[in-house]
């Protein structure tokens, strides 16, 4: 009997995705000269579609040339080129997918290499104990920088829908600007901004509407959320019910749940909250399936998921689409290939550290690395050294942010 997966799902907006499989969101830290994507995204996405994804949600692309959390960043704003995001946007639908840009600001989450002078909601930096250094202490937005990002976000999605995507993803989870708004820990304004949900979760409702009055009503606009940040005092699951509460009265065609960020790396460091199999493998899953209750939108879930069936126990929860993303970059054939009734296991990324903080960011870098590969044609999968890894990635972000410094101060 054929699997749930490959069944097709209309969004509220009237699209369709044409089966349940989301490559969800990782970020590719490939940009080109300009913070522009280039042949490699074009490669790359290439690959994904070929793989049968029915969704394809694009690595966080920035909406500010000042706003970037490292220097392998894509950018996108009103000023930039079209022509490469839509070699990009047509390589990702060349199959049928639906492709989406996740669009994003890093707020506080930007390396401190980059030299920046960085904003968030309140001036309060990341807490990484030793680590802590890696990342540029902020200050606190003016209300006019706060307009001014709304904005951006809009004129970005506005570009997206030009170039030829499919719809946005707005990124408020892992830590990034809209969710450091959203944490009671990160936002302690005590203005219209701060204090209640109501008002942490202003900053996430602006951007929605400004894109959804700038945009096709065929554009599919998306939201990423925590379920929760993992923190004493933070984010939490009564938080995110309220936001997709809130969420119900916007034109929002899809949420995605998933959790964690630097400060506490549930998902980059490929740990659920407990052992059971299940949770290990689809780790947002038992608040999913809460939220799938409230929401008047289709829901997502992404967090380890790469077996067939967690990716079918996910659909069997309420939940609509199953994000899939560590397992794509390894493999990104493994929904032909469950299609095509190999149940096949995909592949995990498992890391030996013992700092926490070090094991999240290699993780990421791991990912990166990989996708940089399949970008340039090499084959998908292979083992790679982790402190090789580490290392390179390290000679390579110089070299990175030693363009973009360039390149800034060229603007």
């Amino acid at each position: 009997m054929a699997s749930a997966l490959f069944t097709p799902l209309t969004l509220p907006n009237g699209s369709t995705l044409p089966n349940r499989i989301g490559k969800s969101a990782m970020a590719e830290n490939m940009a080109a000269q300009g913070q522009l994507p280039d042949e490699h995204f074009v490669r790359l996405y290439q690959r994904f579609a070929d793989g049968g994804a029915g969704l394809i949600v694009t690595g966080n692309v920035m909406v500010d040339d000042n706003g970037v959390s490292t220097a392998g960043d894509v950018v996108l704003t009103k000023n930039s080129p079209i022509a490469p995001f839509q070699a990009w946007a047509n390589a990702a639908k060349s199959k049928g997918a639906q492709v989406w840009m996740q669009i994003n600001h890093p707020g506080r989450q930007a390396m401190a290499g980059l030299g920046k002078n960085t904003f968030a909601p309140s001036a309060i930096g990341l807490e990484l104990g030793k680590h802590s250094k890696l990342f540029v202490k902020p200050r606190a937005m003016s209300e006019q920088e706060i307009a001014n990002t709304i904005t951006r976000f809009a004129e970005t999605a506005q570009a997206a829908e030009q170039a030829g995507f499919s719809g946005v993803q707005i990124h408020a989870a892992h830590g990034y600007l809209i969710s450091q708004f959203l944490s009671p820990l990160s936002n302690q304004r005590s203005d219209q901004w701060g204090g209640s949900i109501e008002n942490r979760a202003r900053f996430l409702l602006a951007i929605v509407a400004a894109i959804r009055a700038v945009v096709s009503p065929g554009f599919t606009v998306a939201v990423k959320i925590n379920s929760a940040d993992f923190q004493r005092g933070g984010f939490d699951e009564s938080d995110a019910l309220a936001v997709v509460e809130m969420l119900n009265g916007t034109a929002v065609d899809l949420v995605e749940l998933s959790g964690g960020s630097y400060e506490s790396p549930t998902l980059f460091s490929g740990e659920a909250k407990d052992n059971r199999t299940l949770a290990r493998e689809a780790y947002f899953l038992e608040f999913a399936a809460k939220i799938a209750k409230v929401a008047k939108m289709p829901l997502m879930t992404t967090g380890g998921i790469r077996r067939l069936a967690v990716a079918e126990a996910v659909l069997e929860e309420g939940i609509a689409v199953a994000g899939i993303a560590t397992a794509l970059a390894l493999n990104p054939n493994l929904p032909n290939e469950w299609k095509n009734g190999q149940a096949i296991d995909g592949k995990a990324i498992t890391l030996s550290f013992k700092d926490k903080t070090l094991r999240g960011l290699a993780q990421l870098i791991i990912v990166q690395r990989h996708l940089q590969r399949l970008g340039k044609g090499k084959p998908a999968g292979v083992a790679l050294n982790p402190i090789w890894t580490l290392v390179s990635g390290q000679i390579r972000d110089k070299y990175l942010i030693n363009r973009y410094k360039k390149w800034i101060s060229s603007q």
